[in-house]
């Protein structure tokens, strides 16, 4: 029986060929990679030698995969991903000092950005790298190592969480629009006020409705004012004095200390969920991830 070393083709071979593959040309894989345009040839008539099978259709200044090896670059393309992952997590365990979180735009400008010096303080030597994006991002599939999440443990059955904060909601204005429409005595005033709605596309948030009927009003009959989908536009708007906004008490209670906002009526809308720092389960955290992870949760 022949062993894998003699079955399998080379690293190096598989690795210019997924470049040719992907790139539909020698030249161009050969400046990706630092080879000429020769050596490119040459590794991929080597490689489809030893398979026996045609790979490329050969054409002037461009390839082409042929069937054959569409299917085979498919699973070459695959095995290099789950690879290239595994590697960069086995790096990421032994030492590395760099963090990957996982975190909504309003999340990062609101929380983590007026936080960011007291974590360059606390945790020195590790480099922070915040991605946001509109939706949460699988962290197991996006080899990710820690996400801010929101709900509770039955949403994320695949993950550990720490609590950094309830959710609590009250609702919130611009200095500029209390000093031009008054500042309402209770929510029921606010129901004819120019309101502003987060119209949230991925993540479920509080509505307007659900906030009135939190404080026992007929919310229905509200005007229904501004839609906006990004919530860091939604208080942008707020501060210029568009209207009132919910305004989310670990995002917004800085803005209200600096006088950047207005916390409006005593009523605060309380859920039963929270926020959270998120990590997968069965899957080790690096030195850094955990100290990164310990520091979240103690901001709470």
């Amino acid at each position: 029986m022949q062993s894998l070393r003699h079955l399998l083709p080379s690293a190096g071979s598989l690795i210019v060929f997924e470049a040719a593959g992907r790139l539909s040309s020698f030249t161009a894989a050969g400046r990706e990679l630092g080879m000429t345009q020769a050596a490119v040839s040459y590794a991929v008539r080597g490689l489809e030698d030893q398979l026996g099978v045609k790979l490329f259709q050969r054409r002037h200044r461009q390839v082409r995969l042929t069937e054959a090896g569409g299917r085979f670059f498919a699973d070459v393309t695959l095995g290099l991903s789950h690879i290239r992952k595994s590697a960069e997590e086995l790096r990421a365990l032994a030492g590395g000092m760099h963090v990957t979180l996982s975190a909504s735009t309003a999340f990062a400008s609101f929380w983590m950005m007026p936080r960011l010096q007291k974590f360059r303080d606390d945790l020195p030597g590790i480099d922070l790298r915040i991605q946001t994006a509109d939706r949460d991002l699988d962290l197991i599939a996006e080899g990710i190592p820690l996400g801010i999440r929101g709900g509770s443990a039955q949403d994320w059955p695949d993950y550990e969480l720490l609590p950094i904060a309830k959710e609590e909601i009250y609702a919130v204005a611009g200095p500029a629009y209390v000093a031009r429409s008054g500042m309402p005595a209770s929510p029921a005033e606010m129901v004819s006020h120019q309101l502003i709605h987060l119209e949230e596309p991925f993540r479920p948030a509080a509505t307007w409705n659900e906030w009135f009927r939190s404080a026992g009003v007929n919310g229905a009959v509200a005007n229904r004012g501004l839609q906006i989908n990004d919530y860091v536009l939604v208080i942008q708007a707020v501060m210029e004095g568009q209207g009132i906004a919910l305004g989310w008490r670990h995002l917004t209670d800085r803005l209200i200390a600096s006088g950047l906002l207005v916390r409006l009526t005593d009523h605060a809308m309380t859920t039963g969920d929270g926020f959270h720092v998120a990590w997968p389960k069965n899957r080790p955290l690096s030195e850094s991830a955990e100290k990164v992870r310990d520091w979240l949760a103690a901001q709470a």
